[in-house]
Parts: structure tokens; sequence; C-alpha cells
């Protein structure tokens, strides 16, 4: 079976033109490595770019990459219809059973639907909701970008919903969806713990710098915490150099001695992280699929989080992994301190969770799931 996957290539999305390797987001980086696994598909990506760059031939023996040269003019300001077209021309060229959209963002979405193929769309973070608790203002990008989202997804013939959260959110617009959860890459899998005991337990808490993360609510529920159990929190992300929250966050920040924001960490260094922490924590407000959180799953690291949005089909409380509600500082200190104090306890719940973790979300077992998918389809297309 020849498949398009129609995905944003990082450097154009970093700006990185320089780099002579095209990478992708996390979720679709990996589901490409499960695809590499299965030799009866050829798979082609198609990246679309506002500078040239350099362009290998294929990222794997069956996974051909294709950068499209679209000038600035033909992006978001014209409804991406310059995306839309160099799609087309390209894959009239490749001729591929199914087209796959990753992600509703930017103009992965539209030029699947308007393709002229067979095509489905996965949604990444569903933008419609975000817009909503974020109160975006009109004609700001997520805003525009969540009416694309509503644009695009009746005009699919599915979703792949990588939570039943995803899919309830858009049951009302899709001809037909599926609940398929991210793959991780497989050297999460690999990681062993190695615990630095000259240090206080280490809580990981990875995610951008923003209000939907909670990262400040977050501190703050530690305070009671961190007066009776010695401990340090590590957060790594992004944080604007300007704005009210990330201000508030660095004032937290620089108030504890035992919390450290270490900014941006690669793939290599996440895994480092994960093999030297007690704990993961996600104290999100909103959450699809958070990778971080499935990392942490292969990884075998304990994880407390957030019970909202996608995060309930992930995790099982109390078996391979602890809830807390996000808007109660008690319930969010008490979830840290059941991993703090009973590492016994911990260690069984993150094996298990490691244990399911290879039976959802492992690369290969992710792109078997796709392909019966895509067979699905093209069975009904007439």
């Amino acid at each position: 079976m020849r498949i398009v996957q129609l995905t944003t290539d990082a450097r154009e999305h970093y700006r990185q033109y320089d780099k002579p390797v095209p990478y992708f987001g996390t979720a679709p980086e990996a589901l490409l490595q499960g695809f590499s696994h299965l030799p009866e598909v050829e798979v082609h990506v198609v990246s679309c770019t506002q500078q040239r760059m350099v362009t290998p031939e294929k990222i794997a023996p069956n996974i051909f990459f294709h950068s499209l040269l679209v000038p600035k003019m033909g992006w978001m300001r014209t409804g991406y219809s310059g995306c839309i077209r160099a799609v087309r021309r390209k894959l009239r060229e490749i001729q591929p059973a199914i087209v796959h959209g990753q992600g509703t963002e930017r103009d992965c979405a539209i030029s699947a639907v308007f393709s002229g193929f067979p095509n489905v769309l996965t949604i990444h973070g569903n933008i419609r909701l975000i817009s909503k608790l974020n109160q975006d203002k009109p004609f700001s990008f997520n805003w525009l970008a969540a009416r694309l989202e509503s644009f695009t997804i009746p005009r699919s013939q599915g979703v792949v919903c990588i939570t039943r959260y995803t899919q309830r959110a858009v049951l009302d617009l899709a001809k037909r969806t599926w609940v398929l959860p991210n793959a991780v890459e497989a050297a999460f899998f690999d990681v062993r713990p190695n615990p630095q005991t000259d240090k206080p337990p280490r809580i990981l808490c990875v995610g951008v710098i923003c209000q939907r993360k909670n990262q400040n609510a977050f501190i703050r529920a530690l305070d009671t915490l961190a007066l009776k159990q010695k401990f340090e929190v590590l957060f790594l992300g992004s944080a604007s150099a300007a704005g009210a929250y990330e201000d508030e966050f660095r004032s937290l920040v620089q108030a504890r001695p035992w919390c450290r924001h270490l900014g941006v960490a690669g793939r290599d260094e996440l895994r480092k992280y994960f093999a030297e922490a007690t704990l993961v924590a996600l104290p999100s407000l909103e959450d699809n699929c958070p990778m971080v959180v499935l990392e942490s799953m292969a990884a075998g690291v304990p994880v407390v989080a957030a019970h909202v949005g996608g995060v309930p089909d992930l995790v099982e409380d109390g078996i391979t992994g602890i809830f807390c509600d996000p808007l109660n500082p008690a319930s969010i200190a008490s979830g840290v301190e059941k991993i703090l104090t009973n590492p016994s306890a911990a260690e069984e719940m993150a094996l298990r969770a490691k244990e399911k973790a290879w039976e959802r979300f492992h690369p290969k077992a992710v792109a078997q799931g796709h392909l019966k998918i895509y067979q699905e389809v093209l069975s009904n297309v007439s």
C-alpha cells in the first residue's frame, strides 16, 4: 500500500532552515518509525516549507521524503492555498492509495481534504477546545486554526482520534472516527531507572509554560508538602519572554530552592531525565493525549496526572498512575506524596504502566493500527 503522510517538517516550524535532516513532531516521528518496520507499505512524507532546504530522498528504506517550496503568501493568510496546490501536484506524481493529514493546526489537514485522494486526519490538539479555553481573540492564529479544524473535519473520510476525548469533540462533525493513541519512540522503552541516590527525589514537569499546563498552581500546591518532605521539581519546557503567567512562574521558581526551570530538553536529554526521575507530574487544565504521559509509561516512570481531557484513556488510577484534580491543591499534593512515600508501590505501578505501553503505544503496534484504518477507508471508497 502506498501512503502519504502530510506532516510539518519541524525545520520549517522552528525556522531551522540550515539543518540537513528533516524531523517531525514526536507522535508523527514515532509513527514513521513504526511504518519503517512494515515492509508491505511504501510511505511518502510530504511537507511544505517557505525556504529551500537540504532534502534527502529517503528517511528509511520504505519511507520517501518530499519538501515542497511554497511562497509566504500561500500560507495561512490565503487559507493555505499555495500549500494545497503544491501538495496536489506532488500527489498526482506519487499516486497514493490514501493521504493522512497529521494535525489540524496548520496546512496538513486542509491539503489532505483537497488532495483529490481518499484521506483521513489525525487531531493532535483539539484546537477548537484550546481556543475556547484560552479565549483567543478573533483572527489570532489559534482562533483561525479552530475554524480551519471545523472546516476540514467533515470533509475528510474520517478522523483518527488519539483519545475518546477527541472522539467526543468531533462526533458531530466527522463522517467516521477511530480511537488509536499516539505512538512513542522505541528508545523510550529502553530507558532504565538510574536514580541519583545522593540527591532528593526528583519530580519532572514537562510542557510549555502556560496557563493551560497549570505549572503555577502546581508549585503552590506543593508548598506545604515541601515543609515536611525533601524533593526537587524540574520544569522542562519553553517559556515566553514576556507574559503575566510566565513572569509569575519565574517569580515562583526563584522563590523556592526546590524548583528549577531548565528550558527545552531534546529527546535524548528527556530520556536521561526520565531515568533519574522519581515521578512525572502533569497538572494540566486541558490535554488530549500528552506525549509526556505516554513516554513516562514507556520509560517506567510513575505518573501523577490531572484527571482531564483524554488522560483517563491513558492512565488507570491506582494501577498505572495516580490521578489528581488540577484545581484542588490538596489533591495534587496528595498524589505526589503517595509516590514519594511508597516507592515499592510506585515501582509496581510503573512496571504495569510499561507493560500497557508496550501493548498500546509501541511504534509497530500503532503503525499496524493505522494500516487497518486505511484498509477500512479504502474498502468503503467507491
